[in-house]
């Protein structure tokens, strides 16, 4: 057998059956995203086996996202476990089957608490999402596994519908990178995140004025390792830029560089970044004009420039973190 062949079977088969289910959402995820964004109190997901796996996964990733989340395993709620839940808390239980001893049992405590409970589902009609006040359906017609017996596309399934309820929720609140990185303080993903211009930025700016000849355009270039210049006039004030791709299109142009001042060939204005925006986002403004610098200004007074912000200087600090 040519398991290459095989694998992309089952890529295929699953990615089919999730178009299928993708189809069948309604309004009963809108109602859903509403219930746990006015809720007062956390998610609670149970789960048993497998299903348990995704749960505590789902749980987790909400609870780093915004959304206050614990994960019970089923069959312990039973045990003690409950006394974790209160009413102000929205239960999510998973179960493909919908009909799970484990699950089936939680459903009547649960209702005498007064939480509202949502069904995450294979079945749409099973005892769990009859007795349930939402039901998400995350019910496909085949596993990939080739007895139809392993949980493989009805876990993947489950898995994707936790995702897309996750996003959802974190789209509904707002929910921002540095909010992301509050959550995830001691990791390197973390440190990216919060990371400033202001903490990574260079204040030995290379300096020319309109009238500096080309030889000391370059020496200033290369001297201070950045690959560009800004120019100032006469009172101070930076008007421009020049890059080592300015300087090449010079030599390119010009048949007599040596007559050559740095109004002559520098790119008039350039792209402005402020002290305290993140990393993330001056990487993305280099990505998006396509350079490899930026100017950094006070975040108070835009027009006072204090430092450049180089590509190197955030490639060199992705590999710290």
């Amino acid at each position: 057998m040519d398991f290459v062949v095989r694998t992309k079977e089952v890529f295929h088969s699953q990615i089919y059956e999730l178009q299928k289910l993708s189809e069948r959402i309604g309004e009963e995820m809108n109602r859903v995203v509403d219930l746990i964004y006015t809720s007062k109190g956390k998610v609670v997901i149970m789960g048993i086996g497998k299903t348990g796996i995704i749960g505590h996964k789902i749980s987790s990733s909400l609870a780093s996202t915004g959304t206050p989340s614990i994960f019970i395993n089923a069959a312990e709620a039973m045990h003690g476990d409950l006394g974790m839940v209160s009413n102000q808390d929205v239960v999510l239980l998973i179960s493909n089957s919908g009909a799970s001893d484990e699950i089936i049992n939680v459903l009547a405590p649960l209702k005498k608490l007064g939480c509202p409970i949502v069904a995450m589902t294979g079945n749409p009609h099973s005892p769990l999402a009859i007795e349930s006040d939402y039901v998400l359906d995350v019910g496909v017609e085949t596993e990939a596994c080739p007895f139809g017996l392993a949980p493989t596309t009805s876990t993947t399934a489950t898995l994707v519908m936790g995702d897309a309820l996750m996003i959802c929720l974190m789209e509904r609140r707002g929910f921002k990178a540095e909010n992301y990185a509050l959550y995830h303080p001691g990791g390197a993903l973390g440190r990216r995140l919060v990371a400033r211009v202001k903490d990574e930025m260079t204040v030995d700016i290379p300096k020319v004025f309109l009238d500096t000849i080309f030889k000391d355009v370059i020496f200033e270039v290369s001297s201070k390792r950045l690959g560009m210049t800004l120019v100032y006039d006469h009172n101070d004030n930076a008007v421009g830029i020049i890059t080592d791709g300015d300087i090449r299109r010079a030599i390119q142009k010009y048949d007599d560089i040596k007559t050559l001042v740095a109004a002559d060939f520098m790119t008039n204005g350039f792209k402005k970044i402020g002290t305290d925006d993140l990393l993330s986002d001056a990487l993305e403004l280099m990505d998006v004009n396509k350079i490899t610098s930026l100017t950094v200004v006070d975040t108070v007074n835009p027009q006072n420039v204090i430092g450049i912000l180089s590509i190197h200087s955030i490639i060199d600090f992705r590999k710290k973190a």
